[in-house]
């Protein structure tokens, strides 16, 4: 599974020869295999942590003024494994003045076992109103992953947060698009709920009537990283010292 396999990666262990390095991406090293799941299968945190990076690159970036977090999954899954919160941290980013946290949550509940994560879902924090709004896109698969993950997140914040299960988020139509609609979902409620909603206004979280391709959602995101790569290839042959051993290199 693409969970186990990013694991592995996150903590050093050797992968296959079928896993080699394909783009690396200023903190994020994308390897074969993330694009290979990425065309068809269950997106790896690897994934996801890369399409957060290219929010706050190619986003993020144009709002000087947002005080967002795009958390990483490596960081929300710790978070969730640890039960002295305070022992972590120094491993999360500083939240003092942050107004909203966007959260992927994986229902992988065994800190030893993170192989048998099978589903991704998406908690969007507003710290300035003290709520949590879960999205997921199988029913309530993720609710008590979401709770959990409030909670903890509730004591890192040293504040109470109350949790709304958002029912009308879209839902997907197989059993590996969850990592997707994370994904296009985060990059939705980003854009639209907060960067460029009026802030005269009260602005509703709800995905009602929001429809969600994800065949598409993974072709725009396969043709970002493509078009990277290129960049990548290009600079890496213009250097005075090319070399073929490491991965076209975008920073």
């Amino acid at each position: 599974m693409g969970f186990r396999n990013s694991m592995a990666r996150r903590f050093g262990d050797t992968l296959g020869s079928g896993s080699t390095q394909y783009l690396s991406y200023y903190d994020i090293c994308l390897t074969t295999e993330d694009v290979r799941s990425l065309r068809s299968d269950w997106l790896t945190d690897n994934n996801i942590a890369f399409w957060e990076e290219w929010l706050e690159r190619e986003v993020l970036i144009k709002y000087p003024e947002a005080k967002i977090v795009l958390l990483r999954p490596s960081m929300t899954f710790l978070m969730m494994q640890s039960s002295d919160v305070r022992s972590i941290a120094s491993a999360l980013p500083s939240f003092d003045k942050i107004t909203h946290i966007f959260l992927p949550v994986n229902d992988a509940r065994d800190s030893s076992r993170s192989d048998l994560g099978s589903h991704w879902s998406l908690l969007l924090v507003s710290k300035i109103d003290g709520v949590a709004f879960h999205y997921d896109s199988l029913g309530g698969a993720n609710y008590y992953e979401a709770q959990k993950c409030t909670d903890r997140l509730s004591k890192v914040l040293g504040q109470p947060l109350r949790f709304y299960q958002m029912n009308d988020c879209p839902q997907q139509e197989n059993s590996s698009d969850c990592g997707v609609y994370v994904c296009i979902l985060m990059r939705h409620l980003l854009i639209k709920k907060l960067l460029n909603a009026n802030a005269t206004e009260k602005v509703s979280m709800s995905m009602a009537n929001k429809m969600v391709d994800s065949r598409s959602g993974r072709k725009e995101m396969i043709n970002i990283i493509e078009s990277l790569r290129k960049e990548g290839e290009r600079r890496r042959s213009a250097s005075p010292f090319p070399s073929s051993s490491t991965p076209p290199r975008i920073d």
